[in-house]
């Protein structure tokens, strides 16, 4: 017998597959056609649509709480590249090495030189300066998944 958070998974999905990549749904009402709680469709959302997965997700509180899932299409040799990167990348990175991979980017041709001054500002240490040197690495990878995925989009 199949988990809800599998069926709430293979439903969302499938909406994703019927349209053009991209799907905003509204997480009350999604719980209540699964007869759950909202915190539920978090919890696979969380989960299940990372952009260790291939997808981008965006929350909006109020209003019902709307989320936009857009899976990430992989077509081109460069996506495909920076995909590998953010699926290996883990799940902390210093600074000197994510300067490493944004500078591989541009050797690939992957990203332009502005895009990777935008990455290179957005993962290092200045702009991360308020966070404790503990957490940095895993905020600098979760920033930089993140833009990587944008730029996917």
């Amino acid at each position: 017998m199949a988990r809800l958070s599998d069926l709430i998974e293979a439903f969302i999905k499938q909406l994703i597959d019927d349209t053009d990549g991209t799907i905003e749904i509204q997480r009350n009402e999604l719980a209540s056609q699964f007869n759950c709680v909202p915190s539920q469709i978090n919890y696979v959302i969380d989960t299940r649509f990372t952009t260790e997965r291939g997808y981008y997700v965006e929350s909006r509180r109020g209003g019902g709480g709307y989320i936009k899932i857009t899976r990430v299409s992989i077509g081109h040799e460069g996506k495909n590249y920076l995909m590998h990167i953010i699926n290996s990348m883990g799940d902390s990175i210093s600074q000197q090495s994510a300067h490493v991979f944004i500078n591989n980017f541009v050797d690939h041709n992957v990203v332009t030189e502005k895009e990777a001054m935008l990455l290179k500002a957005a993962t290092s240490d200045k702009a991360l300066a308020a966070v404790p040197v503990e957490s940095r690495g895993q905020i600098r990878a979760s920033i930089l998944k993140n833009m990587l995925v944008c730029l996917l989009v």
